[in-house]
């Protein structure tokens, strides 16, 4: 092992900073300008959307490089979803929303919002990275951990039967979940029935081996903006949206 290796091992070890980049993948892809929504549309048809009538799925906007999501109307929500379809891939992109509001990052995602979830329920009692079947009956509805009444503080009752523990110790989250910062999120969906794992800022969440084939085999990539209450004045951030597709997937136009 070389001067810098060690140097660079130990360094790992002591501060436990063993967070992996999707920017030094050049498999990796991105599917968000930084600019503009090109590539991306709003749908109104889910649930979220009944209170316009599904005539609207929340306001979505670009600021500052960023994709921002919020209720255009108090209890109206919806996703912002991909005009590609994917089938195998992997996505890391990074987030910075306000404690609040209900969202989710869409896998295979049809435009009325049935989905594989990787929960980004960011609020009281919520979870980020747990693995949720949107539009399939809640099933699965699996996680290892779940926020307390602040960003801060967590317990790792697990909802559901999770299939690994989390690797992070509760007093440690603090450290290492980075509020109003950025914080990178990834998921990974493979097969039908799928195998879906997650992880946050490179430490693996969850993963998930689902027994019946429940769902398309490829679908878009889809943000949401939760409806019910009043989120109007807070938002949901995303940035660095980026895919890499897995075996012979590719992009499908719908």
């Amino acid at each position: 092992m070389k001067t810098w290796s060690k140097i660079l091992f130990f360094t790992g070890l002591l501060t436990g900073n063993w967070v992996i980049t999707a920017a030094e993948e050049p498999a990796f892809e991105s599917i968000f300008d930084g600019a503009t929504l090109k590539g991306w549309h709003v749908s109104a048809q889910t649930g979220h959307s009944r209170v316009s009538q599904h005539k609207s799925g929340g306001k979505w906007v670009v600021i500052d490089g960023a994709i921002v999501g919020s209720q255009d109307l108090p209890g109206n929500g919806g996703i912002l979803i991909t005009d590609a379809s994917f089938e195998d891939f992997e996505i890391v992109m990074e987030m910075n929303n306000d404690f609040g509001p209900d969202s989710g990052l869409f896998l295979r995602s049809t435009e009325d919002g049935k989905a594989w979830q990787a929960m980004i329920d960011y609020h009281a009692g919520g979870n980020v990275m747990g693995i949720y079947g949107e539009g399939l009956e809640g099933k699965p509805h699996v996680r290892n951990y779940s926020f307390k009444q602040t960003v801060e503080e967590i317990t790792t009752e697990p909802t559901g039967k999770p299939p690994i523990p989390l690797a992070i110790l509760p007093d440690s989250w603090k450290y290492f979940w980075r509020h109003g910062h950025w914080n990178e999120c990834r998921a990974r969906i493979v097969g039908n029935p799928p195998h879906i794992t997650t992880w946050i800022n490179g430490v693996k969440i969850m993963e998930w081996q689902e027994k019946g084939r429940r769902h398309v085999d490829h679908g878009g990539i889809a943000l949401q903006v939760h409806g019910g209450g009043d989120h109007t004045r807070e938002s949901v951030r995303d940035r660095n949206i980026r895919v890499k597709k897995l075996n012979s997937s590719s992009p499908r136009k719908p």
